[in-house]
């Protein structure tokens, strides 16, 4: 007599998704540069010839490869007629837009009473104790 041993299924571990990267501040104020830069049809040589610094290194800096300096940074800014706390400001929304961006978002739950996510779960809730309640799904 044979013994028949199942087959077993064989568990097959795939790597986690690696986590989002955090965007990095100088790919954020080198991206508020070249769009301002661009939104006013400038060129390269001509905001860097009036910010007084390299065509090359404007160029590196709107692609997020170096971090320059305040005064370098204040400089491109007065270049594009912003002040430095307007290029930062430019940064801050860009950098909390990709922020919010990567955050994973809730999924809500169309209720009985055709709500998303708010209000009585149905017949025989208590109507008032949940009043303004947000129910969400995950």
């Amino acid at each position: 007599m044979t013994s028949h041993v199942p087959n077993e299924a064989r568990l097959i571990r795939l790597r986690p998704a690696p986590a989002a990267k955090e965007p990095l501040w100088r790919d954020v104020v080198g991206g508020a540069l070249r769009r301002e830069r661009l939104a006013q049809q400038r060129t390269l040589k001509d905001v860097a010839d009036e910010a007084r610094i390299s065509m090359a290194y404007l160029s590196e800096l709107e692609r997020g490869h170096k971090e320059a300096s305040s005064e370098v940074l204040a400089a491109a800014a007065r270049a594009l007629g912003l002040g430095l706390s307007d290029l930062l400001d430019l940064s801050g929304a860009e950098l909390a837009r990709l922020d919010r961006a990567a955050q994973p978002r809730p999924r809500t739950r169309v209720t009985s009473t055709g709500h998303a996510g708010i209000g009585h779960a149905g017949p025989g809730s208590r109507p008032d104790s949940r009043q303004g309640e947000v129910r969400l799904a995950a």
